[in-house]
């Protein structure tokens, strides 16, 4: 009795934790990563004994579409991230997905071996074995979000949380109910030996990846497959969304095209109805033909389509009916305290967010990883590792300064390096590569434009909001920094193949096509009505400029004359300022001559810094036409007599910094 009372009083306490997260999938896993190396308290829950379960199980056929590209001729490990679609974020090297498998496309198998290893190796706090079967909210002033959260587990166990991070992806099956749809087999339960289906007729139910794998994996030993959907095929390539028909599943299609016998079919899915004869084959039908029909009667009374359309497209009976559909995100658990409503449209199948990944109905609960797909939906990578692994470290800063003060990394540098550092963000940052169109670095401008704060990867969902929840000021205007498409360039219709589809010359930059940088300025920061105006094309309100950096085949954004120069000149032309670079000479003589200096003389030159110069710049200059032919040529070519002295002086003359501008002055105003 004393042991059950025990037992009984310790299931009732309540463990709090300022941070928990539900579900060890990889979103889970990368946020429990940065909530760890920030030192928050947290606990990570997996119903599972290890982490990744999903993959565990999916996808079927053990073969992943995420591509693991191992050399790309680059040593840049941010570069390298680009084309690494399965690694987490994390300081450790030995962490890279590439030490885990050599195939392009790898084995589910080795992300399940990736997420135990990163588990452990980095001791993340995740509680294996415990279920969360209800959540609701308890109202408390005191708390961050004006309540906690309330988690219960398949023990009775509860924990208490001042936020509540959602990482158990989409994984209830989606199922349409119809007349006969108990003899559909799932994706998930359907038998994945080729020769089970030896000889058959298959009907496959979806047209995503999941119903091309399944197809793809019995292609050569059925008699034929049809495959039906309410939709049109989506290719990848056409409409460069990843979660469409990849290529390397899409053998179906040519066997359609090319008429051996398998073939695809449009219609809405409840309209349908299946009906068995004796045999135990399967007969397609629609809905309405079985309610004038006596059911009960057998299939011999059911009028079927082929009755009155003697070519129905689908007369022939089939052995199995196979539904690939995909998932959806478990509403399940969530007490109605908390609104967690399904989004609209085809968005249903995920949960209602903000652009900040917050849920809409309650403060403090944030949906990471494939389940807040919603906010770029079939227009980027966030419901897939190599988009969401960036999601998932924006939230991480936004609370970070919600909850912690902390602000949004920032690195500070004078308007001389802008151009530079823009150079350099495009030609190797892999979020804004993977995230395009939702993720933006965002550079804010210090006073009289002669400074910037450059800020990396900042959601541009929420751009009007970048003061509040980042903590930096943005009084003197903006640029942002994103990747993009080219707005006709997409789509299930496009041909991408035409001829003369990419744009080589700087003039034309704007008509890119494929993925290229564009830069936005902003005089003020936009408003929330200025965002709540924008084309739904648009990932941001209309600038006061833009600048279109043109599209390059070899994606290397460096060629002087296409890239850099009229992208400096874009920045000059909103900063009203020179970007250029001068020597000391140069800055002597505007000094004389302007009134106000370049940004490179006011850091440089008039601070006793810069290039000095000496014979062998000096000719290069003359050369370039950068000098006039004149200027101290004969003290750099004086030679003083082969004295120590006169060596010292040789020296000192060939390093000599030029007298400060200043003093140049006040002698010609004496003279």
């Amino acid at each position: 009795l004393l042991a059950l009372a025990l037992c009984t009083a310790s299931s009732s306490a309540v463990l709090y934790h300022d941070y928990c997260v539900i579900g060890a999938g990889p979103s889970g896993l990368q946020v429990a990563y940065f909530l760890q190396q920030a030192g928050r308290d947290y606990v990570v829950f997996e119903r599972s004994h290890s982490p990744g379960s999903f993959f565990a199980l999916y996808p079927r056929h053990r073969k992943l579409i995420s591509i693991n590209k191992r050399y790309t001729g680059k040593s840049n490990s941010e570069f390298n991230l680009r084309h690494d679609w399965n690694s987490l974020l994390s300081h450790d090297r030995r962490l890279l997905f590439r030490h885990y498998s050599r195939d392009f496309f790898p084995n589910a198998d080795s992300m399940v071996h990736y997420l135990e290893d990163f588990a452990s190796l980095l001791k993340l706090q995740v509680k294996y074995n415990t279920a969360i079967i209800h959540v609701t909210l308890e109202k408390d002033e005191q708390a961050w979000n004006g309540h906690y959260f309330i988690l219960t587990d398949q023990d009775r166990q509860n924990y208490k949380c001042s936020s509540l991070l959602v990482a158990t992806g989409t994984w209830v099956p989606n199922v349409v109910n119809f007349p006969g749809s108990e003899y559909v087999e799932g994706y998930e339960t359907v038998s994945i030996n080729p020769e089970d289906f030896a000889g058959q007729t298959v009907l496959i139910l979806g047209r995503g990846n999941s119903a091309f794998e399944t197809a793809e994996n019995i292609l050569g030993v059925t008699n034929f497959i049809h495959m039906v959907s309410r939709s049109r095929v989506r290719l990848s390539w056409a409409t460069h969304y990843v979660g469409d028909l990849r290529a390397i599943n899409n053998g179906l299609l040519d066997t359609y095209q090319l008429k051996s016998l398998d073939g695809l079919l449009e219609g809405d899915l409840e309209d349908l109805a299946i009906i068995k004869d004796k045999k135990g084959k399967l007969h397609i039908t629609l809905r309405f033909y079985l309610e004038n029909s006596n059911t009960s009667a057998g299939i011999d009374s059911i009028t079927l389509p082929q009755d009155e359309l003697d070519n129905f497209a689908t007369r022939a009976p089939y052995d199995r009916v196979i539904r690939c559909l995909g998932w959806k995100f478990d509403f399940s658990i969530y007490n109605r305290s908390l609104k967690m409503m399904p989004d609209k449209g085809n968005k249903k199948k995920y949960p209602q967010i903000k652009p900040n990944y917050e849920s809409r109905g309650t403060r403090g609960l944030f949906v990471l990883g494939t389940a807040s797909h919603s906010v770029d939906f079939r227009k980027s990578a966030g419901g897939f590792i190599h988009g969401f692994r960036y999601t998932t470290r924006a939230v991480h800063r936004l609370l970070e300064k919600r909850h912690h003060g902390v602000p949004w990394p920032a690195t500070v540098y004078p308007v001389t390096q802008l151009t530079n550092s823009i150079i350099k963000r495009v030609n190797e940052a892999s979020g804004l590569y993977q995230m395009f169109g939702v993720l933006a670095d965002i550079i804010l401008l210090r006073e009289n434009a002669t400074a910037f704060e450059y800020l990396e990867e900042y959601p541009v969902g929420i751009l009007a909001e970048l003061e509040m929840q980042t903590g930096r000021k943005a009084p003197n205007g903006l640029f942002v920094v994103i990747m993009e498409y080219g707005k006709n360039f997409s789509g299930a219709d496009k041909d991408v193949f035409y001829y003369n589809r990419a744009v080589g010359e700087a003039q034309h930059a704007w008509q890119s096509n494929f993925l290229h940088p564009v830069i936005y300025y902003y005089k003020h920061l936009p408003t929330e009505h200025e965002m709540r105006l924008r084309s739904p094309d648009w990932p941001l309100p209309r600038p006061d400029a833009i600048h279109h950096i043109v599209e390059d085949f070899l994606t290397d954004w460096t060629a002087q004359n296409a890239h850099i120069l009229p992208l400096r000149r874009f920045l000059e032309n909103c900063l009203n300022t020179d970007l250029r670079h001068f020597f000391a000479e140069s800055c002597f003589l505007f000094a004389l001559t302007r009134q106000k200096l370049p940004p490179s003389c006011q850091h440089g030159y008039l601070n006793m810094q810069g290039l000095v110069g000496n014979k062998v710049l000096r000719r290069h200059a003359v050369e370039a036409g950068l000098l006039e032919d004149h200027t101290l040529t004969d003290f750099l070519d004086y030679k003083p007599p082969d004295t120590q002295e006169g060596s010292q002086h040789q020296m000192l003359s060939a390093h000599m910094i030029p007298v400060h501008p200043l003093q140049h002055l006040v002698n010609t105003k004496d003279e």
